[in-house]
């Protein structure tokens, strides 16, 4: 550590360790001093992530942003370790009251294992995308599975049902019918109660559907 540390960057030695030790083992907390660019490290925690130590050199990075004179703060991007490791890094620019940047503290999580854990999980939940998303009732009764099955399929459909033309109230039904609905008992009383019409009006809808699908054999 240079025998002159500016102020503002002196008050930020102790805050280097409480990052770190707050934010654990997988993240790396490095303050970096301007007046002396060979020796630019004042203070590090978790060094291990990068093998960062007190006196090393600037890095590349913030020794290009210094050229370029860009130095407004950076935060979560990704950057590699010599390693591999793949960190999420933030710097942020300590100045002076003159608006100079005297040093810099820089944040390096090593996200490594979360990418990988990320990765694994997006593999587990992977899917196909249907037209229509079942939602089972495990466990229920077989009351269950017809209100979940006639529910389902008018909120896929997409139109109230007492917006529904008859054309529509007999597809809604051709659709209950191609799932097995009308196998459970009680179905029709149930159906017709939720299409605001009489058991007897199911019976008929049912009757032009199979007849219309026995057509289409021939």
């Amino acid at each position: 550590m240079p025998t002159k540390v500016h102020p503002a960057l002196k008050n930020m030695i102790p805050i280097v360790d409480s990052i770190a030790k707050t934010f654990g083992k997988n993240c790396e907390v490095v303050l970096y001093d301007f007046s002396n660019l060979q020796s630019s490290v004042i203070a590090v925690g978790n060094g291990h992530i990068t093998g960062r130590e007190v006196g090393n050199p600037i890095p590349e990075v913030i020794l290009k942003s210094l050229k370029a004179n860009k130095t407004e703060n950076e935060v979560n991007f990704k950057t590699k370790g010599k390693d591999g490791k793949i960190l999420k890094s933030t710097i942020v620019y300590i100045k002076d009251d003159a608006g100079k940047p005297i040093g810099c503290l820089c944040i390096n999580i090593d996200i490594s294992e979360y990418i990988m854990v990320k990765n694994t999980l997006e593999d587990l939940c992977e899917i196909n995308n249907g037209e229509e998303t079942p939602v089972e009732p495990y466990g229920g009764s077989v009351n269950d599975v017809l209100e979940n099955i006639v529910n389902t399929t008018i909120e896929n459909y997409g139109k109230p049902v007492n917006f529904m033309s008859k054309e529509e109230k007999v597809n809604m039904v051709k659709m209950l019918d191609a799932k097995g609905t009308f196998l459970i008992r009680g179905a029709i009383d149930y159906v017709a109660k939720i299409l605001c019409v009489s058991r007897y009006t199911i019976y008929n809808y049912l009757d032009e559907i199979r007849v219309g699908d026995d057509l289409t054999k021939y």
